[in-house]
């Protein structure tokens, strides 16, 4: 029976609290989520930096993160160095003269250094191009962190610090990796600018 416009939207409201809930309920998970933050803080606290890295919505998802960072998030600050691999010239010529499996890996050799933090974010975990960059990022001694969902997929047994959500449909694990995003920004800047929350 086709659902009424109403009901698709109680529906969804209904299958996303019960994502927080879940996710709320994993003592692991929120472990995950605070050593995902603690790297952050890290990297930023002895000059490194993050790079981000996804497809499609995850792409979004990294381009957000990056952007909460270099720009601001709540409150005015220092910028903080973050970056989403989503160049197009990159991505066009990578693809066209080594193959799309590379645009991400090409780019972490360019930029990265020990102390950085990838993160990089499949909500299968199996996005070869990512995986890629998790591999690269490893030879120079950087951190990586998997936002990862579906049980995260060969990520999880290749990054440093899976965060590995809840959930089988893509929609409802970036529902939950944005989330989570939020999440460790504000516990980065809680360390960094604590002045930015002394009203909070």
């Amino acid at each position: 029976m086709t659902e009424s416009p109403r009901e698709t939207i109680e529906r969804s409201l209904n299958d996303a609290a019960e994502g927080l809930a879940r996710l709320r309920g994993e003592p692991a998970l929120l472990d995950a989520i605070q050593r995902f933050a603690g790297a952050v803080v890290k990297a930023f606290s002895s000059g490194g930096k993050v790079l981000a890295c996804g497809n499609g919505g995850s792409m979004s998802d990294a381009m957000h993160f990056a952007e909460e960072f270099s720009g601001r998030y709540r409150k005015d600050r220092k910028p903080l160095p973050a970056l989403a691999l989503n160049d197009p010239a990159h991505i066009t010529c990578t693809a066209n003269d080594y193959g799309f499996e590379y645009v991400f890996s090409r780019q972490v050799e360019a930029l990265g250094k020990q102390g950085d933090v990838l993160l990089a974010i499949s909500t299968s975990g199996n996005s070869p191009n990512v995986i890629n960059a998790v591999v690269e990022a490893k030879k120079h001694g950087m951190v990586s962190v998997g936002l990862l969902g579906k049980g995260g997929g060969r990520l999880a047994e290749l990054v440093d610090l899976p965060v590995i959500v809840p959930g089988e449909t893509a929609d409802r694990i970036q529902e939950l990796h944005i989330k989570i995003l939020h999440i460790v920004i504000e516990i980065v800047e809680r360390n960094l600018v604590p002045e930015n929350y002394e009203d909070s």
